[in-house]
């Protein structure tokens, strides 16, 4: 099968994922990268990135459109990322290529459990800004050292942290990850290896148009068996990376 394909169908079933499942998807780009198309974990995890933001960004308008997104709020949380999604960027285009993939795929796993286990967040009785900067420092540096857009954490942390609803959580998320994506971005310039545009390109649009279907699909489908079958999956690349890794 040639790589054109192979990256325009990795690239739908992640935006199908994406749609569906409002956060979580984008874990599947860099195993799929590094597995089906020959990427280094460097460059895939800059790739990872390039990938993230613009299909968060197209779901970021489709959102702010319906009214989902609180902008005050977003933009104070991803502050508090910028400089965590930055330093974590830089450091990651030098670490050694086992200690990537093991560090990702402990990040795939514990995604996957956590969209196994029921939802526990709650609004909180009042907004503590220490807990709610250090949130998003912390989704700033997942973001800038794996490459991956960290909604499976930002929507609990902006309904249990910041007290948002759940619908406006989805959105300002897609605003977070954007602008963390983009501080990671920036500080990878020069350092993610070959990156290999012909893959990227395909592999982006189609995930921006499986993003799409994904929104329907979830309408068909409910949430929560698309969430455990979506986890299943996970756990299975997080295992086969490990396992890798090791051997």
């Amino acid at each position: 099968m040639s790589t054109l394909i192979l990256a325009l169908i990795a690239g739908a079933v992640i935006g199908l994922a994406l749609g569906a499942l409002g956060g979580g998807g984008s874990v599947l780009a860099v195993p799929a990268l590094i597995y089906l198309l020959g990427f280094s974990p460097a460059a895939a995890t800059t790739a990872s990135l390039i990938i993230v933001t613009a299909t968060s960004a197209t779901a970021l308008y489709a959102h702010a459109r319906d009214g989902n997104v609180a902008w005050k709020t977003g933009i104070l949380f991803a502050a508090a990322g910028v400089v965590p999604a930055f330093l974590a960027g830089a450091a990651a285009g030098h670490l050694p290529t086992v200690a990537l993939t093991a560090a990702f795929a402990v990040i795939a796993a514990l995604a996957a459990l956590r969209m196994l286990r029921p939802s526990s967040a709650e609004p909180p009785k009042r907004i503590r800004p220490v807990k709610a900067a250090g949130a998003g420092a912390g989704l700033g540096a997942v973001t800038g050292f794996l490459g991956v857009g960290g909604g499976f954490l930002a929507v609990p942390a902006l309904v249990s942290v910041l007290g948002l609803r759940m619908k406006q959580a989805v959105g300002t998320s897609l605003l977070v990850i954007t602008v963390n994506s983009l501080a990671a971005l920036t500080a990878r310039t020069g350092t993610g290896g070959d990156l290999r545009w012909e893959v990227i390109a395909p592999f982006t649009g189609a995930a921006i148009l499986g993003a799409w279907d994904g929104k329907r699909l979830a309408a068909k489908i409910t949430g929560q068996a698309l969430q455990r079958v979506f986890a299943f999956v996970l756990l299975a690349v997080a295992a086969f990376m490990l396992v890798d890794v090791i051997a």
